[in-house]
């Protein structure tokens, strides 16, 4: 049984237990009129939970009498006593019973008497009949709790296939467990036009791991199925200049089809200082986000990084709620690194292509540099970056004897020029197709950038959360000052 049911037939159960106390108050003050609907109401309660226990465990039905007299009776399963919710639902059906009996004693009109209403109503053992209901109702709840398994339903809502790394190691982990269906649902965006309007749509859908089977988002009926939890890695909703997820994954929209949403950041940030207030202030940026404020779990990289999203978030919302923020946030680590840790060259197999650029004629290998250029150097530096990048393409040119460049630019590069910087982005676009079309480097613009981290020797380029995650390898590091070009006297 998934545990959202179980969950509901368990609060619906206690709905009916304390509607015993309702049935004692009517029948005390001899409101017969008031207390025979209500019966029929209980009665109606108890089916519903039946028969959402038998679409659950399979097996047994709980329904009513078609002679219409208001009794009940069990079909479908036959009283098979291997399926898990059988003695729940025979529970509900001795409940059921004893409501009926109940009602035809407070109806029975053998001596009516000013009020239509039977003498019997008043001869009722009421103490003996609510006992009887409250322990039919104690049977059905321990029956569904200790007889009846739980499975659980976990949803995975990656939207472009290039940050899969940010939930790929929470739904391995989730899908190895026992009792636990993991999907991985792809969700749909759009590029942001110049205005902010919502540009071209993509779907990456096949774009994913051939390991990872995938779900279209318009085959999975989110609310008929209630995952029991929907992780998520957009921290934006409408608040990305670049992009927008499809409006209807809004973190907002997400938390009405579930009892646990899940944030995930697709990025891992420097260490922070709670102290140094720019820091501090450029991370409110990305910490003070719809799906941060919305999600009921926020898993973030470290517990330093814990710290400064609790003490940003408690600054925008309020003191009062800093037990709040601590509560959601946890600081158990980025599936991201630990991704990053686990990389090892061999496990990737490059296009031919590629080996051959990688390949000395000696049957050596050069060395692999991964050159990674990013959104926000863009943002910052406009024609600077450009020249920038033509200058290091030459300067590795020239070594590609002994060293081959890896260049893999921020997946949104040309987006976010069309959106923010259209007057660069045919620039830009005949600097890849020069480059593309000499072949005497490798570009990537694969959605997999852990290739890149695992089978390069060394990292150039722009400062980046891809920094961050590479220090875990080990290899060297250095970024590259836009402002600084190489002599390459004449060449």
């Amino acid at each position: 049984m998934r545990l959202y049911i179980k969950k509901q037939c368990l609060d619906m159960l206690e709905t009916l237990a304390e509607a015993n106390g309702e049935i004692r108050r009517l029948m005390e003050g001899k409101d017969w009129t008031s207390v025979l609907p209500f019966l029929e109401d209980c009665q109606q309660s108890a089916i519903s939970v039946g028969n959402a226990i038998d679409r659950a465990c399979g097996g047994i039905e709980l329904v009513k009498n078609e002679a219409g007299d208001g009794s009940n009776e069990t079909t479908g399963g036959g009283g098979d006593e291997t399926n898990e919710g059988t003695g729940a639902v025979h529970a509900l059906e001795d409940y059921c019973e004893s409501l009926y009996i109940l009602h035809e004693k407070i109806g029975c009109r053998t001596s009516s008497n000013e009020n239509g209403i039977g003498e019997e109503a008043d001869s009722v053992d009421l103490n003996s009949i609510l006992q009887e209901l409250d322990a039919e109702i104690a049977a059905c709840r321990e029956e569904l709790t200790d007889r009846v398994s739980t499975e659980k339903e976990v949803v995975f809502l990656p939207y472009k296939a290039s940050m899969w790394d940010a939930l790929e190691f929470a739904w391995r982990k989730k899908a190895a467990e026992p009792g636990c269906t993991a999907l991985v649902v792809p969700i749909p965006y759009y590029d942001r036009n110049a205005d902010t309007t919502l540009g071209e749509r993509h779907y990456e859908i096949d774009e994913f791991p051939d390991d990872v089977p995938v779900i279209s988002c318009e085959e999975y009926d989110f609310a008929g199925r209630h995952p029991d939890a929907i992780y998520i890695h957009n921290p934006y909703d409408e608040y990305n200049r670049v992009t927008c997820v499809d409006p209807r994954f809004f973190s907002r929209n997400l938390k009405q089809y579930t009892d646990e949403l899940v944030y995930i950041p697709y990025f891992v940030l420097n260490e922070p200082d709670l102290n140094n207030e720019a820091q501090m202030q450029h991370l409110a940026e990305l910490a003070w986000m719809p799906a941060v404020v919305n999600a009921d779990r926020v898993i973030v990289q470290s517990e330093a990084m814990r710290q400064a999203y609790i003490k940003i978030c408690t600054e925008k919302a309020g003191p009062d709620q800093q037990q709040d923020w601590a509560a959601k946030i946890e600081g158990t680590g980025s599936p991201k690194i630990d991704k990053v840790k686990s990389l090892k060259r061999e496990d990737f197999t490059l296009p031919e292509a590629w080996e051959a650029l990688i390949a000395k004629p000696d049957g050596g290998r050069k060395k692999v540099v991964f050159y990674n250029t990013t959104v926000s150097t863009l943002l910052n530096s406009n024609e600077d970056l450009l020249t920038k990048i033509k200058n290091v393409l030459a300067v590795f040119y020239s070594e590609r004897k002994n060293i081959v460049l890896w260049w893999r630019p921020h997946p949104l590069m040309e987006a976010t020029l069309a959106s923010m910087r259209p007057e660069l982005l045919d620039e830009y676009r005949r600097i890849v197709s020069a480059y593309r079309e000499a072949g005497w480097g490798i570009y990537d613009d694969s959605p997999d950038m852990d290739r890149a981290i695992a089978c390069s020797d060394a990292y150039y380029g722009d400062m980046s959360s891809i920094v961050w995650l590479y220090e875990y390898t080990g290899k060297p590091i250095m970024i590259e000052n836009t402002g600084i070009l190489e002599d390459l006297d004449g060449e």
